[in-house]
């Protein structure tokens, strides 16, 4: 078992913005070295990384740039977003098999100066890889950008369970709000109304801008090491509880077309039970929940996944502030990707550490877990948190 053997014990971010001016590889250095700082540990005491397989910066240039010695652990996690708590994952696992001894794992990108990926990419569709011949049938019929293809979804579970999108705006209005307090998301002191939700332009009907989240640029790293060192640390260690990856049945990425049911997140079931049975924890425990909101459906879809109400409940958890702080589940205290920043849900899984450590800007009372997920929609990953 890997539950409790490791632990976050460093974390830190570069600032979130719409163009850094620099590289992605300085962005990386950048957030590590901070991260390393915050741990109270140095370049010397790194000896293995992880990172996205979309992340364009390679673990021996980051490496060579800090200074770090010797590499004895290199992994890196594809399908987009959904590599964010996996790449935590893969630290936990090479900590307790013994492989390495601190671990960073890091993103950085430039995706709204750079490559953005809200764009469709019409090169796919002639790949000669798997994703290219999938892209061969979809993109012809419209489906080329992920907003295109979650909507396909979303449509689809407003017929199923007589949701609105008034519901989708409740979760935008959830994360402007928290975003709003929060001196470090992008959207800081810029809340909306459920009414400037309606009033967005469509983006792919039934989503609306608000319903997309941001285009940033910025990088985060997060330190991974073993409970018994992080207690010797300069910071209080967030500890690994439980780390799983899920893919459903009939996996694809956004649109799932080829399930019989295409209005679930099954992936997110699969990560959901491994988190629940390696921590011990159940939901009604979870004290904050950080959830991946790249589109607002899929976090109302996740509400339904992870056990926080039953299938087609999500819009009564959501309505009159249910995931807003002091609401029956405060969902993503820091604005996440909708509010804050899209740094591919690494930003996240810094904001939950935060909440451990009592140390977050919109800080939830308690002493429960803490949960993350990461990029729904494609093979998902999760972790839940708790101080030690």
């Amino acid at each position: 078992m890997i539950a409790r053997t490791a632990a976050i014990a460093g974390i830190a971010a570069t600032e979130f913005s719409k163009d850094s001016g620099r590289s992605e590889l300085r962005l990386a250095v950048e957030a590590t070295r901070a991260a390393l700082d915050d741990a109270g540990l140095t370049p010397a005491d790194v000896d293995g990384m992880v990172t996205f397989a979309m992340d364009d910066n390679a673990e021996i240039a980051v490496a060579r740039e800090l200074g770090v010695a010797e590499l004895s652990f290199l992994s890196r996690i594809g399908y987009g977003g959904g590599a964010a708590c996996a790449v935590v994952q893969q630290a936990v696992l090479a900590v307790a098999a013994g492989l390495a001894e601190v671990v960073v794992c890091y993103r950085a990108l430039n995706e709204r100066s750079g490559r953005r990926f809200g764009r469709a990419a019409a090169e796919l569709a002639q790949a000669r890889t798997s994703a290219g011949f999938d892209a061969g049938w979809h993109y012809p019929m419209g489906l080329a950008t992920p907003a295109a293809m979650v909507a396909m979804v979303a449509r689809r579970y407003l017929h199923e369970f007589g949701a609105s999108t008034d519901d989708f705006g409740r979760v935008a209005v959830a994360a402007r709000r928290h975003a709003a307090t929060n001196p470090h998301a992008w959207f800081h002191g810029r809340p909306i109304t459920l009414d400037e939700h309606r009033d967005s332009r469509w983006i792919a009907e039934p989503l609306r801008l608000l319903d997309c989240c941001q285009e940033s640029d910025g990088a985060v790293a997060v330190v991974v090491t073993s409970v018994r060192r992080a207690r010797d640390l300069a910071r209080p260690p967030a500890v690994v509880c439980a780390a799983a990856q899920g893919s459903g049945p009939d996996q694809f990425v956004m649109t799932s077309y080829y399930r019989d049911e295409v209005a679930a997140l099954p992936e997110m079931g699969v990560v959901a039970r491994q988190l629940w049975r390696q921590s011990g924890f159940t939901a009604s425990d979870v004290r904050t929940a950080v959830l991946y909101d790249h589109f607002t459906p899929y976090v109302l879809m996740q509400l339904e996944e992870l056990g926080f109400c039953g299938r087609g409940e999500a819009r009564h958890l959501v309505a009159d502030g249910g995931i807003e702080l002091g609401g029956r589940l405060p969902v993503n205290p820091h604005g996440g990707q909708l509010g804050e920043a899209y740094i591919h849900g690494m930003n996240g899984i810094a904001e939950a550490v935060r909440q451990v450590r009592g140390t977050a800007v919109n800080q939830v009372a308690g002493d429960g877990p803490v949960l993350v997920t990461a990029g729904t929609g494609v093979p998902t990953s999760g972790l839940i948190l708790s101080a030690a």
